[in-house]
């Protein structure tokens, strides 16, 4: 039974999610109109917050990017820790809990230090509030909050992932970075960074600071040419890194993290020579990495990335393979990540499988540049799906506010059916080369939509309890909030 003072903590962190979900605007997000000024308020907030010498002092990595950002800034996080540094890692989204997005040393922040900071900011600020200066908004009281967390904490080391774009975002309110890095850029948030690369590539490169170097990846050529240019403007010494050996052991899988790692790699050395550490002891021969470099390397940890979990009732009968990739390129890295999953699962597992698509993704993208790429990626490894579910945008689960108001909400399911109508134009489509080609068609291919993720879940285990002879093996992807209500949900 839970104490009387776990009970009060625990009605005190629901008052402050509830707190914090009084920020969620509509416009927030949507808004690109008014990003310049938001972005200037976060200046006056830190000043509110008396937080301006504290972020000035703070020795930080900011990392930019389309995808691969939140994995570069785990792999850093993972290394510096290992060289005794007290570090602090703001990421985003969070899956499960918003505590996921604080990290002190590796580890979320507890509830009692989470509710202490979140009160002491949220008080000071809306005691200053007016017409001309509203509550901040979500994100960016969450990237306040970062800060406010780890100045009080005392870290050697702060590691920022941009949360959407970078010249407006919130952590960019920092003024000088010891490194920053711009991981892999691809199409993503367009209705607000630009169209084209080159316009996606401007905001990300907002993060360069005059005289901060910085690294990135191979990039397409258009995206290439923006990013040296504005390095070039401000006197950035900008470097192209390379993906790091594969021979090295990592602990997020798929075969883009050795990509993020390189980056990762690029950042910590740098950093590290800026603080006045300079190990080049214990180099590894293959791959010339310090021992403490290839420890946080295979010691990395990112949850709702490459996971592998089975179903917490019918663990043999079903297996669920979780990568929140949400665009193009990573459902590419996912179909082959997952591929080789399924591959080396059946050398291992003689019981017959079946792969299912457990989908959904955001309204704000565009799910024709997704499912093909996932489903013809997969077809060209070997692997095809049996069956796809698809299920609602709403995160019931996803600990933010409070679940009872969320659970309330009803949403149209027009956007499903819509998922669903694709991919069975998909599933024609290839029944149709298959009949040019004089091949038997699949025939087997089904698509399903359920109202809530608990009804498909309760559908795959009543599947699997009939078909005890065969194994489910559930690729869940499109949305790191889907895998965090998944996660949840078999949790319980």
């Amino acid at each position: 039974m839970a104490t009387e003072d776990e009970g009060d903590l625990s009605a005190r962190y629901q008052n402050t999610l509830d707190a914090l979900s009084s920020l969620i605007t509509k416009r927030g997000r949507f808004a690109s109109n008014n990003q310049s000024h938001r972005f200037r308020l976060l200046f006056h907030y830190l000043k509110v917050l008396e937080l301006e010498d504290a972020v000035s002092q703070m020795k930080i990595i900011h990392v930019a990017g389309t995808k691969g950002k939140g994995s570069t800034c785990t792999f850093s996080e993972s290394i510096l820790r290992c060289y005794g540094l007290r570090t602090g890692l703001f990421t985003s989204p969070h899956l499960i809990d918003v505590r996921e997005r604080f990290r002190l040393n590796g580890i979320e922040i507890s509830q009692e230090k989470f509710v202490d900071y979140f009160w002491c900011c949220f008080h000071k600020l809306k005691e200053k509030t007016s017409n001309e200066v509203p509550m901040p908004t979500y994100f960016c009281f969450l990237a306040l909050l970062a800060f406010k967390i780890f100045a009080a904490e005392q870290v050697d080391v702060v590691i920022l992932e941009v949360g959407l774009g970078g010249r407006f975002d919130a952590t960019n309110v920092i003024q000088k970075p010891v490194v920053c890095g711009i991981s892999s850029l691809g199409y993503d948030h367009m209705e607000i960074l630009g169209y084209t690369l080159a316009e996606i590539a401007a905001e990300k490169a907002g993060i360069f600071k005059s005289g901060v170097p910085a690294f990135t990846v191979p990039q397409p050529d258009e995206a290439m040419h923006v990013l040296n240019e504005k390095a070039s403007k401000l006197e950035v010494n900008l470097q192209v890194v390379e993906p790091l050996d594969s021979s090295q052991r990592l602990g997020l899988q798929g075969e883009h993290q050795y990509l993020n790692a390189g980056l990762a790699v690029a950042l910590c050395s740098t950093f590290l020579k800026e603080i006045g550490i300079d190990d080049k002891n214990g180099l590894n021969q293959t791959n010339g990495l310090p021992a403490k470099f290839i420890s946080g390397l295979s010691n990395a940890y990112l949850m709702g990335r490459a996971m592998v979990v089975p179903d917490l009732e019918l663990p043999e009968e079903i297996v669920y393979y979780l990568d929140g990739a949400h665009s193009p390129e990573s459902m590419e890295a996912c179909a082959i990540w997952f591929s080789k999953q399924i591959k080396q699962n059946q050398e291992r597992n003689q019981k017959r499988s079946e792969q299912i698509l457990l989908f959904n993704c955001m309204s704000v993208r565009d799910p024709s540049l997704l499912l093909p790429r996932l489903r013809s990626k997969c077809i060209e490894q070997g692997v095809d799906f049996k069956r796809a579910i698809f299920v609602p945008n709403v995160s019931v689960y996803n600990q933010v506010g409070s679940s009872s108001e969320v659970a309330t909400r009803v949403e149209s399911m027009s956007w499903q059916f819509g998922l669903q109508r694709l991919w069975e134009s998909l599933a024609r489509g290839k029944a149709k080369s298959n009949s040019r080609s004089d091949s038997k068609g699949n025939g087997e291919d089904k698509s399903f939509v359920f109202s809530s993720l608990p009804l498909a879940v309760d559908w795959l285990r009543d599947n699997a309890r009939q078909s005890k002879q065969v194994r489910f093996q559930v690729l869940v992807t499109g949305s790191l909030h889907l895998v965090g209500d998944l996660l949840r949900l078999i949790k319980k």
